[in-house]
This record gives structure tokens, sequence and C-alpha cells, in this order.
């Protein structure tokens, strides 16, 4: 997560840069634009044919909250939506990942776990950080799960937590990878290849709107990454 302070007629504020992670399509449509009017955050949503989805929020921290409780409560009407559709009898839980540089996770963490606990135990949310890096960057992902409301409230104190315990050093982001090419070859046999020929059979992956565990950017950047 990235914050700059900025001087408004009512005192200093502070800028952030949230970033999420999400697997599947994100649907950049009428949504979308009515988050960026409504909460007057700037959304940008990553290009290319990658299985994964960069997010990018930013703004002042009244309406990054504010785009983020939009995102948590689109994500749970998603959710009751596609239950209707289905046997599950319970509800899951809204899960969000967040990247966050990983010089800031030990902060996030705490001594002995502690930070990470009481964070938990006072907004509802479970909280878990990825041990390793991501592939090619120095962040880790953090995933936030529970109501919309407990999630809010987490963002809050990881993004105040963020604030006080600046990144060491520089950040490398990191950036999803292009999904490989299935092919169907003789025998049923499936091998991906990323440089398979345009003309070859292409299988189509279904991939579910679900973000993975959060990670944040220097203040804040929706399952732990192997």
């Amino acid at each position: 997560m990235e914050y700059t302070n900025v001087q408004s007629e009512g005192g200093l504020r502070v800028n952030l840069t949230i970033r999420l992670l999400m697997h599947g399509k994100v649907k950049k449509g009428e949504t979308v634009k009515k988050m960026r009017e409504e909460s007057s955050a700037r959304i940008n949503i990553s290009e290319g044919t990658c299985p994964e989805r960069i997010v990018t929020i930013t703004g002042p921290t009244d309406a990054i909250f504010k785009a983020f409780a939009m995102i948590a409560y689109k994500f749970e009407e998603d959710i009751v939506t596609s239950m209707s559709n289905s046997q599950a009898t319970s509800k899951p839980p809204v899960s969000l990942r967040l990247l966050v540089p990983a010089s800031q996770c030990g902060s996030l963490i705490g001594k002995g776990g502690s930070k990470i606990k009481e964070m938990r135990e006072s907004t509802g949310a479970q909280v878990q950080v990825a041990g390793d890096m991501l592939p090619n960057s120095t962040e880790r992902a953090v995933t936030i799960s529970g109501t919309p409301d407990a999630i809010i409230h987490c963002v809050k104190q990881i993004c105040m937590l963020m604030l006080v315990c600046p990144p060491k050093g520089a950040t490398i982001p990191y950036r999803p990878k292009p999904a490989s090419i299935p092919m169907i070859f003789s025998g049923a046999q499936v091998r991906a290849d990323g440089l398979a020929a345009p003309s070859a059979t292409n299988l189509s992956l279904l991939l579910q709107h679900q973000p993975l565990p959060v990670i944040l950017t220097h203040l804040l950047n929706p399952v732990q990454r192997t």
C-alpha cells in the first residue's frame, strides 16, 4: 500500500493506494462505474489473459474505505445470488486478498502473533498472512474473511498500522502471468503449453469470481500462494 500526505482546507489527510488480488474475470461495467462515482476513489483493474486480476484503489482515506465497503457488500451479494442456484445450506464468508509489502507483514503479525490475534478478536474477521512472497515480487498475500462489516473494520485497522510502520526499501509489485493455453491431444490427454498455436483447440477455464487473501501495499494493499 502506498500513501502520500496531502494538505487540504480541513488539514492533513492521507492518500492511499490499495491493491487487491482476485481470481477470475472482474466485470468493469456499471457496477465499477457506480463504485467510482459514489466513492470518489480511482479504481483500476488490470488487463490481460491472466487468471488473476489486480484491482488498484487510490484516493483519500474516506474514499478508499467507502470503495472497499462497496466491494465487500457486492461480493456478499454475489455469494447470496450463487447460493440461490445451488444446494448449499450455509453461506460462506466474504474473502478478500490484499497485496502487502513483505517488510510490513511483521508489524501486521506482531510479536508471537499478538497483533494479528488482537485484530481478529476486535473485528471478528479472519486474517491470514501468506508465509511466502508472491512470485517475482516482494509482496505477500493477506487474506481477510468474514462479514462485510468485519472486513471493513479490519481493513481500517490494517491501514492505520501500515501508516505507522511504512515499508522498508523498494517494493517490487506482484504482476500476474498470463495463463497457459491448454491443448487437447489424442487419448484425451491435456497439456498446457503457453506457446500453443492459435489453431489448437482451446479449453475454456471457468474461473469463479472469488477474491483471495488480500495484500496491502504500503498502507493497504482477497489463501496462501505456493
